[in-house]
């Protein structure tokens, strides 16, 4: 499967975005998808994760009741909304897909990963 993540940009403190991630191939509802995301310097960190149904999601503790992860299978397309967002959320954001059962918060748990999108939070 291939993934191209898209809507980030520059946003103030307190503002919203939201993320997509469009996937290509006819197998998309069976793949579990997540969010990771890497500020300059660091590593790459988990933010959210979402069952093939949509049913289960999960999510860092830096990020619950701000973010939240859906996903639409007739569009094959996994959102990221982001809310109230601070500069600490500047990041490249990459969406990631996972072919196994089950949630994970790690990042060797995903089989194809996207491109990236970049969020800048200015305070």
């Amino acid at each position: 499967v291939q993934l191209q993540a898209s809507g980030g940009g520059l946003v103030q403190a307190g503002g919203s975005l939201r993320l997509s991630c469009a996937a290509s191939g006819r197998t998309f509802n069976s793949y579990y998808m997540g969010w990771f995301r890497q500020a300059p310097g660091k590593e790459r960190m988990f933010v959210a994760a979402i069952s093939w149904s949509g049913v289960s999601t999960y999510y860092a503790d830096s990020v619950k009741g701000r973010f939240t992860i859906s996903r639409d299978n007739a569009k094959n397309t996994v959102y990221l909304q982001m809310n109230s967002l601070k500069p600490e959320d500047t990041a490249v954001y990459y969406c990631a897909a996972k072919q196994s059962l089950g949630i994970t918060t790690d990042r060797r748990g995903y089989d194809y990963w996207g491109q990236g999108t970049l969020v800048t939070v200015s305070s």
